[in-house]
């Protein structure tokens, strides 16, 4: 076995291979952009070498300074992880060039299984069903055209050399596919270097399975059962389950062989994944292989009882499997969700910025897989994904109802995530029915999970008693008479009334200290709280920012657990699954008001909603253009964003050109809205 292994990876799947390397007492060594320098994965490593800037370009995808540190610090094998460079055959090759072990399949693997085309031809020879499609070598826009037609809409757009969801398209009527076509192969140009792209039939309303694959060096290939991952957005999975109840054993058996002849048709080895589209009338077509460990491998883990990285190194490391297929026996139902940084209420677009609270539920049957921790940064360069949510039950209404109460108990602060979103899919009814298919979030209404919950009390409450437990005395600096500190840092023993405003409307918290004990009497916008009795309230805070409300006296009194932490001047709560963002009073903002100003007459600044580099600037100073028109596309977090005329108007004013990099609220497009003839 292997005495020391490079991780060429970030966040949570890094440090999960690190905990795989340690328990078997293998030293596990990081690298590290400078973005990433105090990063979960960093602080998790036995040791960690800075290889680049914060661009993954120049980090994390640059094996030439990876294969350095891992030669200087004697690396005898490397882990690549998922995405970066994971299924890249040039870093296969590059690996044994150096004579390092890479943990994956062979460089002649990735590539098969890499390019969709051969792929699919490679496992049609083995007697694997494929989508009807066109990948031939012509791929003109005038060819395309023709070939979408031939095979009839709607039809999809994919990325000859990657998966996840670049470079992909769905169009539905041929007016729109010139557009669809150069969109796709922009994109993926930039996600795998490669613009090339082909055409499927889009099958309507399939599921999304996908069968797990382990081969050795000695000619031993098995499967581990499927994961439905058939509920997506924008093509990234978001739950993930084992098993699919949409399965029989009989089509179980068959799919899994069917896996298998495919992974053997490549000269697979290690563990891999093969994919699979399944219609209603039980149908399956072969999708697409990924030549690496999924992020949804922890479902299969929990219900087969297998470590899938400790297979991968004993595997890489010369090691027959100890494992035949009548071996393996699922037990239960495991189900797996995807947090993100990303913000439901502003069309689910990535946020950025430090974390405030982090604070996953610790339960028997939860597994929670994180690359974040409080105080940790999550910038504009990575993917949005910061941890995996995974419960394990006997059955999957256990596993659902498993899943539901720890969403609602999981708090983080500090960047918007999409935990409403996956508290409303766990509540849904035909998801619990497990009726789901890959257009589930097109064809289900889960718009509630964008609007913001209304305020809570408990919220404003554990506000108002975090702030007042944890309140500093009084700075000088701010003066004994400044209206904004004086009366927050009075101590515990005084009345005190907070105001806070959130959703546009304001909101009081009255604390009287009680007569007895540390405990007070509260009022919410001058009603008593809690219920009409009043009865006394205590608090109890943590260092974490974890407050608990006693609300009533003695033991007979219920509990509230929240999570509090201030950002600026704002006081941000989590409370059973939802985040609040209390703003406190502040002066007049002169320069805010005159830029309302000028929108209500008709002239609009449209700003950056977030971090990135400006991909394409579709428009001139004093250009006329329509509402909706796309006038900028930002690039963020690995996703295109559209800049949108709000209406229709003149163009006064382009800041920025393709390849800028900007700031969340930098200012992209000036819009003139009563002006929109020309003169």
């Amino acid at each position: 076995m292997f005495k020391s292994v490079l991780i060429a990876n970030r966040g949570e799947i890094a440090v999960r291979v690190m905990a795989a390397c340690q328990e078997m007492g293998i030293r596990a060594i990081a690298v590290y952009s400078e973005a990433d320098r105090d990063a979960a994965h960093v602080r998790a490593a036995d040791e960690a070498y800075c290889i680049g800037p914060a661009p993954a370009r120049e980090s994390y995808l640059n094996i030439s300074a990876i294969l350095a540190v891992a030669q200087a610090h004697g690396a005898e094998a490397i882990h690549p992880g998922y995405g970066f460079l994971s299924e890249n055959a040039e870093f296969a090759e590059a690996c044994a060039r150096a004579g390092i072990v890479f943990i994956g399949p062979p460089a002649e693997a990735i590539r098969l299984m890499g390019s969709k085309t051969a792929a699919k031809r490679a496992v049609e020879a083995a007697g694997v069903p494929t989508v009807p499609g066109y990948a031939g070598e012509k791929r003109d826009a005038h060819t395309m055209r023709r070939e979408a037609a031939r095979i009839g809409y709607p039809v999809l757009i994919k990325a000859a050399a990657g998966g996840g969801g670049k470079g992909m398209r769905a169009v539905h009527a041929k007016e729109v596919f010139d557009e669809a076509l150069a969109a796709a192969q922009r994109e993926a140009l930039a996600a795998f270097g490669d613009d090339s792209v082909f055409l499927e039939k889009l099958v309507v309303g399939p599921r999304h399975v996908e069968f797990q694959i382990l081969a050795d060096q000695h000619g031993n290939c098995i499967h581990l059962g499927e994961r439905d991952c058939s509920i997506q957005r924008r093509h990234q999975k978001v739950v993930e389950e084992s098993p699919s109840v949409a399965l029989t054993p009989g089509l179980r058996a068959e799919m899994g062989a069917a896996a298998v002849r495919a992974a053997q048709a490549a000269g697979y080895v290690n563990a891999g994944t093969c994919e699979f589209l399944l219609d209603r009338d039980g149908r399956y077509y072969f999708l697409e292989m990924n030549t690496r460990l999924q992020v949804e491998h922890p479902v299969t883990e929990l219900v087969t009882g297998l470590d899938l990285v400790r297979l991968q190194l004993q595997i890489a490391a010369g090691e027959p499997l100890a494992l035949v297929q009548e071996h393996i026996a699922p037990r239960g139902h495991a189900i797996e969700v995807r947090l993100y940084a990303e913000d439901p209420a502003n069309g689910y677009l990535p946020s950025t910025g430090t974390v405030l609270a982090f604070a996953p539920l610790r339960a028997p049957g939860v597994r929670v897989d994180a690359g974040i921790a409080a105080g940790d940064e999550v910038t504009v360069h990575y993917d949005p994904m910061l941890a995996k949510l995974i419960v394990y039950a006997p059955d999957r209404p256990a596993a659902v109802e498993r899943l539901a109460w720890a969403l609602e108990r999981f708090a983080v602060l500090g960047v918007a995530t999409n935990i409403p979103l996956l508290r409303a899919i766990a509540d849904e009814p035909d998801f619990r029915a497990g009726d789901v298919t890959t257009a589930y979030l097109e064809t289900h209404d889960l718009s509630a999970a964008t609007q913001p919950p209304e305020t809570s009390p408990n919220a404003l409450a554990a506000a108002a008693l975090w702030e007042t437990q944890t309140a500093a005395p009084a700075q000088a600096a701010h003066g004994p008479y400044n209206p904004w500190t004086s009366r927050a840092a009075l101590g515990t023993n005084t009345a005190r009334r907070f105001r806070y405003r959130r959703n546009g409307q304001d909101h009081s918290v009255s604390l009287i200290p009680a007569t007895t004990g540390d405990s007070y009497e509260v009022e919410i916008d001058d009603q008593p709280y809690p219920g009409e009795n009043g009865d006394p309230v205590a608090a109890t805070t943590h260092p974490d920012g974890q407050i608990i409300l006693a609300l009533g006296v003695g033991a007979s009194g219920a509990r509230e657990t929240a999570h509090v932490a201030r950002r600026g001047n704002d006081v941000l709560v989590s409370l059973r699954g939802g985040s609040y963002t209390l703003e406190k009073p502040r002066p007049l903002d002169v320069e805010s008001a005159s830029h309302e100003s000028e929108s209500a007459s008709g002239r609009q600044t449209l700003t950056a909603p977030m971090a990135g580099t400006i991909i394409q600037v579709n428009v001139a100073e004093g250009d006329t253009v329509e509402a909706h028109r796309t006038l900028v596309v930002l690039g963020a977090m690995k996703m295109e964003h559209a800049i949108t005329a709000p209406y229709a108007g003149r163009v006064v004013r382009v800041t920025h050109v393709a390849g800028d990099v900007v700031p969340g609220g930098e200012p992209l497009v000036e819009l003139d809205g009563s002006a929109t003839t020309e003169e």
